[in-house]
């Protein structure tokens, strides 16, 4: 509206978005200066050294998103389960319970992402992802291919505990974050970037997993599985470290300083 100075329908907008009355102007005009500062138009590349630190946030979230085995359990659950010693109906009821539950904590990280931040959701995520995907492997590793009705629970209960993280942590925060840290100017083949990342990754997750564990009766089909779940454990840990040391927030802050806190002008 404001790129085609309909300033008053604009700033009846922000005032609807719950801007305060005293930031209306102040928000408009660095909307205007962001607009002035876009002199690539929709042409401009998306590969240049200005848009590197947006880029390498993007690409290593989809990237960690997808090395936390997500898509694994997602796909295989029943197989997981089998190699866990459920029997074939308690594995695939035990699927649903996986979807189940994804959906009541996705709900519930949409309700709050606006209020605890993008960072402190992905803190807690990694943690829950560390925990569950740890106590997924020393469980695995442990009862090998006798696995006891404790053993079997411990991998349920794991398993529960994982999706809920990722519910909670990046699946809610990935799709938000990466619309938000590219200018507006490159933000559709930023986002398109990301997801192209995203679901190569999963393409990846999704292909070695069967292959590095085998059957769910075959032997050693435990000890591989302790190896892959230890492996997305501590992938976890290295995701940790980024949002720690790397991942900014950007909860309640404009596009546009958003933009000049990544440094882009």
């Amino acid at each position: 509206m404001i790129a085609r100075n309909m300033i008053e329908e604009a700033r009846n907008v922000i005032m609807r978005l719950g801007a305060d009355a005293d930031n209306v102007e102040e928000e408009i005009q660095e909307i205007k200066n962001s607009l002035k500062a876009e002199t690539g138009g929709p042409k401009e590349a998306l590969f240049q050294s200005r848009y590197i630190k947006p880029i390498m946030l993007a690409m290593a979230i989809a990237v960690f998103n997808q090395l936390s085995g997500i898509n694994a359990l997602m796909y295989y659950a029943p197989r997981i389960f089998g190699m866990a010693g459920f029997a074939e109906g308690a594995a695939m009821l035990s699927s649903v319970g996986v979807g189940f539950v994804n959906l009541i904590f996705t709900m519930s990280a949409l309700l709050i992402i606006d209020h605890f931040g993008r960072k402190k959701l992905m803190l807690v995520g990694s943690i829950g992802y560390i925990i569950s995907l740890g106590a997924t492997a020393w469980t695995f590793y442990r009862q090998g291919t006798d696995f006891n009705q404790t053993g079997s629970l411990v991998v349920l209960v794991s398993l529960l505990v994982f999706i809920s993280a990722h519910a909670f942590g990046q699946g809610a925060v990935i799709w938000v974050f990466i619309s938000e840290i590219f200018p507006n100017r490159v933000r559709a083949k930023g986002q398109a970037l990301g997801s192209f990342t995203h679901w190569i990754m999963n393409a990846a997750i999704s292909w070695t997993f069967p292959m590095l564990v085998g059957p769910a009766a075959a032997p050693g089909a435990s000890q591989a599985g302790a190896r892959v779940f230890a492996f997305y454990a501590g992938m976890m840990v290295l995701q940790l470290i980024w949002v720690i040391a790397m991942m900014p927030e950007t909860k309640g802050i404009p596009l546009e300083k958003i933009q000049k806190k990544l440094g882009i002008r």
